[in-house]
């Protein structure tokens, strides 16, 4: 883990994509999401990705530079496209998904450059979604042995997954970031005999050697447990506007201060105010200034 003095470096591995609305498409995917928001807040990010070699894959790179992460280790697919999710919302702004298979991001593979690149980062940031192809599944597992810190957004997107996948991501991982549905999901296929989310927060901990777990509870907020000690904030007064990449941009929240300031409070704090106005605003990646979550806590 970084210290106050140094610039945090976090390498975020998976799927880059367009999220395709019924009346307009934005830029996202989980890793990337994050990976966005964590160059907003003043991280040093790489993204480890892989684009096809055509007019979205272009336009997706353009955006990525622009917005602070580096770009080098996005690869260049000429046989798949670049990949696109059909996004249908609810009338709460909850979102489902249909997610094209294949597409260039089931095919990132591991070079040198890119074993080289994790080793140096404080952080190393993935999901599950990205293992439903052999090609990325295995570069995946190839870069988790040279990370120093490694942090599994769990991200359940059915039927993207399987309990065996789930279980050696954990077992591999520092910290794990769950919802509480998946939380109580992946928890009853463990087989843990408790019901309430503490419980099963320690029970997961205690099962894969997890010293770092947040779970983040939509509306009432997140509860995090780091190093033996449990932290909560209970949500902020939001109107939603749609709830994509509301909890990628909360991950990033919580890593960009717990990387730089160890403060487990003030980050769960800082994490639901930022996954909170994001959900206030149609897309993955609304700019959002440190001034506007500072001003938005304090009211």
């Amino acid at each position: 883990m970084s210290s106050t003095t140094k610039t945090a470096t976090v390498v975020c591995f998976g799927e880059v994509l367009f999220d395709v609305f019924p009346s307009h498409q934005k830029i996202g995917g989980a890793p990337l999401n994050v990976g966005l928001r964590l160059s907003s807040l003043g991280l040093k990010v790489q993204i480890i990705s892989r684009v096809g070699n055509d007019a979205l894959g272009n336009e997706l790179l353009e955006y990525v530079a622009q917005n602070g992460v580096d770009t080098a280790a996005i690869q260049l697919d000429e046989t798949h496209s670049t990949g696109e999710v059909m996004v249908l919302l609810n009338d709460k702004g909850s979102a489902s998904y249909t997610i094209n298979y294949p597409v260039a991001w089931d095919k990132i593979v591991c070079n040198p450059e890119n074993e080289i690149t994790v080793k140096q980062a404080d952080a190393f940031v993935f999901g599950s979604l990205v293992c439903r192809d052999t090609v990325s599944h295995d570069a995946l597992f190839e870069l988790i042995n040279y990370a120093k810190y490694k942090i599994f957004d769990v991200n359940l997107r059915a039927p993207f997954y399987s309990k065996e996948l789930l279980i050696s991501l954990m077992m591999q991982s520092d910290f794990i970031k769950f919802n509480d549905d998946e939380l109580y999901e992946i928890s009853a296929f463990m087989n843990s005999p408790y019901n309430s989310l503490e419980q099963n927060i320690l029970f997961i901990a205690a099962q894969t050697n997890t010293k770092h777990i947040c779970v983040t509870k939509g509306s009432h907020g997140a509860v995090l447990y780091y190093d033996e000690k449990l932290y909560y904030n209970s949500g902020y007064k939001i109107t939603v506007a749609d709830t994509v990449g509301a909890g990628d941009s909360f991950l990033a929240g919580l890593l960009s201060k717990l990387l730089t300031q160890n403060d487990p409070q003030s980050a769960i704090d800082f994490a639901c105010a930022l996954g909170g106005l994001v959900a206030q605003n149609e897309g993955a990646n609304p700019k959002i200034t440190n001034q506007e979550i500072k001003e938005f806590m304090n009211l």
